[in-house]
């Protein structure tokens, strides 16, 4: 394989990371609305988490693809491996939840293990993820060096990753009550977290090159730029 087409390889799966974690972070923007579950109906509403999760697998996957060969490579290039494999296991971990749940009601008294817990499951690791790229990206203290395409990404990336881990404490299903802790902060910061993770998704589709685009962990520059990187 020559040169320009490895590169034109890596922008074509940095381009489709990027428009899976797009697709699948859209998903759960619009599930947790109310006004979206009256349209479409609980099943319906509960297909399009489980759907858009397995984007974000797909994602996932691809972000895996992309930092493998500098899984090796100190600094940079570990970080993103490190982050894109623990994300990885958290979108698996995101497919088996949503998928329950279209068989597990609130009521059933094995929910939290079946439904609650790899949700639990998959937002930790996305937590994981979110600070790995974090702390490998440029900054100054915590804050982070406003220089550069994508200089945001990796914060707004781990404030998604942080809300995600709100909403896995707020949808724990009180035993003995079929009640979530707080419905309505699970989806609102089930909705905001995927806001976070779709702006990054954005960024990475319309930036140029796109080859390391973006998703739940920010990819921008996920595949050995100097400044970090899920």
């Amino acid at each position: 394989m020559t040169a320009g087409s490895g590169e034109r390889r890596v922008l074509r799966l940095g381009r489709g990371m990027a428009a899976a974690f797009a697709v699948g972070s859209l998903g759960f923007v619009l599930g947790p609305f109310p006004g979206y579950l009256g349209l479409v109906g609980p099943t319906a509403d509960a297909i399009t988490f489980f759907v858009a999760s397995l984007f974000f697998t797909a994602g996932g996957v691809l972000q895996t693809v992309l930092a493998a060969p500098g899984r090796d490579v100190p600094g940079a290039g570990r970080a993103a491996w490190w982050t894109a494999a623990v994300q990885l296991v958290g979108t698996l971990s995101f497919n088996v939840t949503t998928f329950r749940a279209l068989l597990v009601t609130l009521d059933d008294p094995l929910y939290d293990r079946l439904v609650w817990r790899p949700d639990a499951v998959g937002s930790i690791c996305f937590l994981a993820s979110g600070f790995i790229a974090y702390r490998a990206s440029a900054r100054r203290g915590v804050l982070p060096v406003r220089q550069g395409r994508g200089w945001w990404q990796p914060g707004v990336n781990l404030l998604g990753c942080v809300l995600f881990g709100v909403a896995a404490i707020a949808g724990y299903v009180v035993p003995g009550t079929g009640s979530m802790l707080d419905l309505a902060a699970a989806n609102w910061t089930t909705a905001a977290g995927a806001l976070c993770f779709l702006a990054c998704a954005v960024a990475g589709l319309v930036a140029s090159p796109p080859a390391v685009a973006a998703g739940p962990p920010d990819t921008d520059r996920a595949n050995g730029a100097q400044e970090r990187k899920p």
